[in-house]
């Protein structure tokens, strides 16, 4: 079958140290340290066999193109990838998709009935294997499992005709067959659970989530950011504002449901977040731009002029850079700085799924919908061309 698949040298900077999660020329957890070279090429390579009993064969009827994708395939001045993550080459990419059931081993379990998946079935997936028995799976915290794979990043991926995986990771998608009758919008929203289910970890999860009547805001426009303003509206933000210089994704976030944009490039975000919030500040930022050095000072400005205290601010954007942070700012007005991973766990996926049932229509930030031929140079593309959200691999 054919798949996009990332090729890159090992090939460690001298500071690189492996560690002991690291495999010496295969995988590692700090990829920007180690792969250099990348490129992305579409070739043949097997199609995927059941060789467990939880196991289900998916074919893929849709996958979005992810920040993550373009990271991995995108070389700094020296050759060495953006992406600072778990990586392991060569490798199929692709995560954000959707597909239909084509076989299920005889203990592959839908969650939400209790029962074997049906054959034709429409699902979405996790893209974290999380092991299940390691003390961050046992503590409750899958996104940090320390025998982590990942789909599309050290394990084959969905940029394929078929994908497999353990059952425990799938989601069905049958709540959305009542909102999204025509089937090519039904696999497009369910390739967007899994970039909604990162943004909805971040800001509910790990951020703590907000009261009716916060203020919020967020800083990056990319699917991340967007999917944020969409759930922080649905959670009762009274004002959410996005930060982000892109004329298109601006507008798209005001689609979404973001009652005040601001481009940064022109305007003074301090002063606009101030204004726009009468000068209280906001409970919650959400850094979702990957340039902490720029960003950063702002956001600390704001909690240092604003009235509101224990704010909180979510770093979700992956950035092999360090934060400027001022303890000062944060011990006097009592704000916090957390990190967010992944997606799983929390019934996180659930509640996305759901909520996009309810109406929440992620398939707005969708820029283009291609063939599997078109995303090696979408991936490139994306990697300049900011007029472009979310590039989608659709097929019959």
């Amino acid at each position: 079958m054919k798949a996009v698949v990332l090729k890159a040298k090992w090939d460690p900077k001298p500071e690189f140290t492996l560690g002991p999660k690291d495999i010496d020329g295969k995988l590692t957890w700090l990829g920007s340290k180690v792969w250099r070279y990348p490129e992305v090429v579409i070739e043949d390579v097997p199609e995927p066999k059941i060789e467990k009993p939880t196991e289900i064969i998916i074919k893929v009827r849709a996958c979005g193109i992810c920040g993550s994708d373009v990271h991995m395939a995108q070389a700094d001045e020296d050759g060495y990838i953006f992406y600072p993550g778990l990586t392991a080459f060569p490798v199929v990419l692709g995560h954000e998709f959707s597909g239909e059931v084509v076989e299920a081993g005889p203990e592959a379990i839908n969650k939400r009935t209790n029962k074997k998946f049906e054959i034709g079935e429409p699902v979405t997936a996790e893209e974290m294997f999380w092991c299940g028995h390691c003390k961050p799976c046992a503590d409750g915290y899958p996104n940090h499992c320390e025998n982590l794979q990942e789909l599309g990043f050290t394990v084959n991926g969905a940029f394929a005709e078929y994908v497999k995986l353990d059952a425990k990771y799938a989601w069905s998608l049958r709540e959305l067959e009542k909102v999204y009758t025509n089937e090519e919008d039904l696999f497009v929203a369910g390739s967007l659970v899994e970039p909604t289910s990162v943004a909805y970890n971040a800001v509910i999860e790990r951020g703590g989530g907000i009261r009716p009547g916060d203020n919020v805001v967020i800083l990056g426009g990319g699917p991340i950011g967007l999917a944020a303003v969409a759930i922080l509206k649905r959670a009762g933000a009274s004002k959410v504002i996005l930060s982000e210089p892109s004329d298109v994704r601006r507008k798209m976030g005001e689609e979404l449901g973001a009652d005040y944009t601001i481009n940064p490039l022109k305007e003074n975000f301090v002063e606009a977040v101030l204004d726009y919030t009468n000068g209280m500040g906001a409970k919650l930022f959400l850094e979702a731009t990957g340039l902490p050095t720029v960003v950063w000072p702002d956001i600390e400005q704001v909690i240092w002029k604003g009235r509101e205290l224990n704010a909180t601010v979510v770093i979700v954007a992956r950035a092999d850079a360090k934060i400027p942070v001022t303890g000062e700012v944060f011990q006097v007005r009592r704000a916090m700085i957390v990190g967010s991973q992944g997606h799983s766990g929390h019934g996180t996926f659930p509640r996305v799924i759901s909520s996009m049932a309810a109406g929440m229509d992620m398939t707005k930030i969708v820029s283009k919908r291609v063939g599997i031929e078109e995303i090696p140079k979408y991936i490139k593309q994306l990697q300049t061309d900011k007029n472009l959200v979310k590039v989608t691999m659709v097929r019959k």
